[in-house]
């Protein structure tokens, strides 16, 4: 349905993505403030779509029909202490939620590099952070609601749903809008970080990089494909290490002051690297809440690989440097743990992630990813679904065992498309 009235719809064009560099399409972009207003919605819509804060690089959330942003529903945050989980809405940003976890003694065990984006689309494409025991961000969700395409709201549970709920909350919007998601928390916890300079070039290995990536609660390194990793971002647990961070890691050194990932932009976007404990949500996240979270006009692209083959990997795409160089502004490497999510790029096998921030020159990074991922073919790389990758849509549905299941959970909860579009029908099937 087009151009709807009511509190749901204001006509309004949904916009570009926050780097510029995606057009989510034409709209109407419907604004509702209540979930009446939403369910009447979605029921009388041919075809909608959820749109999140616009932080996807690829055109997941895309489409030349109606989209809906829950911006304007009210939000809540539920917390039950004695149970550790919380009831949220899916238009809540992570920045905001985790001030009201700290002060109730409670936090998420991870987050991703941004605390900007929203629980509802950051769980629906995978979204992670960084660390070898922590999962992705949707793997923290136990239960969700979710309109469906008749305007129903159901209510799904890891328990109550125990033989299709891992195909639930990953889902990239296909199967509703979610408008409410419950998460499992840990006790409040402190952190630290400090950032370390120039790897030497013998820890690129297998060994060497899954030693790095091992060696404390979370760890990103930045570099240049170059041989070396030029920062190493350590997040430690700091509740009982009173001990300084060390001056060297893995043989680099720590850098005297703050640093940016990207080459040339000031450290004052970023979190803290003094290496002072702090609540756990001011460090794992890269960037500060209160800045905006973009170098500016860019392209983001990421491979789940093998975590045991990570170095092999790095190898691999180096053959490509000279293509990689003029167009990149910097990659990072991260591992994140195994998940049973259908959909989840790490499922069933721990990961470690190739992410490439390239410069706004989309028609030259679309030639060069078939590059990078011939030479990352015989790790059978996972993209991410958020981001931009060539792979074929074969080889895509070749990684997901469970693709059949979720095809089947699709048919069943709409098998209208009404939450169809390109994107998805493109890799899934339609």
């Amino acid at each position: 349905m087009r151009g709807s009235t009511g509190e749901a719809a204001n006509g309004s064009r949904p916009g570009l993505s926050w780097s510029g560099t995606v057009d989510y399409g034409p709209g109407p972009l419907h604004r509702p403030t209540s979930l009446d207003a939403l369910r009447a919605l979605v029921g009388r819509s041919d075809r909608t779509r959820a749109l999140g804060t616009r932080h996807s690089f690829s055109q997941v959330a895309a489409s030349d029909a109606d989209l809906v942003t829950l911006e304007a529903m009210p939000g809540g945050i539920d917390i039950d202490t004695e149970h550790r989980t919380v009831r949220v809405g899916a238009g809540v940003r992570y920045g905001e939620l985790v001030l009201a976890l700290w002060e109730q003694g409670l936090a998420l065990p991870s987050m991703g590099s941004l605390p900007h984006i929203s629980v509802g689309g950051a769980s629906a494409t995978g979204t992670h952070g960084s660390g070898d025991r922590q999962r992705s961000l949707a793997s923290s969700v136990r239960a969700i609601e979710l309109v469906t395409a008749d305007g129903d709201l159901v209510g799904f549970s890891r328990e109550a749903d125990a033989e299709v709920f891992d195909g639930m909350v990953l889902a990239l919007g296909a199967l509703g809008i979610v408008t409410r998601l419950e998460l499992d928390l840990v006790p409040a916890f402190r952190m630290r970080q400090a950032v370390y300079l120039d790897l030497p070039p013998e820890q690129m290995s297998d060994e060497g990089l899954g030693a790095v990536l091992a060696s404390a609660y979370s760890v990103s390194m930045f570099h240049h494909w170059d041989g070396t990793a030029a920062q190493v971002w350590v997040k430690q647990e700091a509740d009982g290490t009173p001990d300084p961070m060390p001056d060297a890691w893995h043989g680099a050194r720590r850098a005297p002051g703050p640093v940016h990932p990207a080459p040339d932009m000031p450290p004052t976007f970023c979190t803290d690297q003094s290496g002072e404990p702090g609540p756990a949500f001011e460090v794992l996240p890269h960037f500060r809440m209160e800045f905006t979270p973009s170098s500016g006009a860019e392209i983001q692209s990421e491979y789940f690989v093998p975590r045991e083959h990570v170095g092999e990997a790095v190898a691999a795409v180096s053959e490509t440097v000279e293509r990689i160089r003029p167009l990149l502004i910097v990659s990072e490497i991260r591992s994140t743990a195994a998940d049973g999510l259908w959909l989840s790029p790490a499922h069933g096998r721990a990961s470690a992630c190739i992410h490439f921030t390239w410069q706004s020159r989309p028609d030259e990074v679309r030639a060069v990813l078939p590059e990078v991922e011939a030479a990352l073919a015989p790790f059978s790389p996972r993209p991410h679904w958020g981001k931009v990758f060539t792979l074929d849509a074969d080889a895509v549905r070749a990684q997901y065992p469970r693709l059949a299941d979720f095809q089947a959970l699709r048919d069943r909860l709409d098998p209208r498309r009404v939450f169809r579009n390109e994107y998805v029908d493109g890799l899934l099937g339609a």
